[in-house]
């Protein structure tokens, strides 16, 4: 006798939701992530974007912003740079995401990474001052969803959202509908992949109850 195993059913874990569509979002699974089950976690990851500096109106220094590589962790919008510690030649500074969030401490002339973001701010003639800074836009990407990964640095390793149906997303990119906030899940029906320890599936709960959704 041939012994077949039920799949998950979309919707499958979902204990409460909003009015309407309040808790849905229509999304786009990347290409590459394979084959998806209904009520999969799933985290976000920016494909295609690119960064561009400004310098604050009256800076006094006048070193230069290098080039800017933008990751897939990165947020669309501006990040904003600020000098904290000048000093001749060098100094310090911090970066805070489109959000408002603290993403990294940096200095002058050495490379950062953080955010998202990469990048090297060089020294100039002029040394910066407390308050220097640039505005730092992200545009032109598109915020797309792939299964939850804990070990990642794409984005992905923040959970965001449940898949509501299955998905194959192996060889190029699928919509779908993904539940996103203002809703109640059964944690005994959500689909991991890969196999998270129980210290990674917390912090996905987490992640989730961020954004409103809560597990169960």
């Amino acid at each position: 006798m041939v012994e077949k195993t039920e799949g998950k059913y979309a919707g499958e874990a979902i204990v409460s939701e909003a009015n309407g569509a309040r808790s849905r979002d229509a999304i786009v699974v990347v290409s590459g992530s394979g084959i998806l089950s209904a009520m999969t976690v799933l985290g976000r990851t920016l494909v295609g974007a690119a960064g561009a500096a400004v310098a604050f109106a009256g800076n006094v220094g006048n070193g230069a912003m290098g080039a800017i590589t933008v990751g897939g962790a990165a947020k669309l919008g501006v990040y904003k740079l600020v000098i904290t510690e000048p000093a001749t030649n060098a100094g310090s500074f911090i970066v805070e995401d489109p959000d408002g969030k603290f993403v990294g401490r940096g200095n002058v002339a050495a490379a950062f990474n953080g955010g998202g973001l990469s990048f090297t701010l060089a020294d100039g003639a002029t040394d910066f001052v407390a308050g220097d800074g640039f505005n730092i836009t992200v545009s032109g990407g598109t915020v797309k969803h792939t299964d939850f990964d804990a070990t990642a640095t794409d984005g992905s390793q923040v959970a965001v959202g449940i898949l509501y149906d299955g998905v194959d997303a192996t060889a190029a990119d699928v919509r779908a509908v993904a539940f996103s906030r203002d809703c109640e899940v059964n944690k005994a029906e959500l689909v991991f992949t890969g196999a998270p320890d129980a210290g990674q599936k917390a912090q996905a709960y987490a992640d989730l109850a961020r954004a409103g959704i809560i597990a169960r």
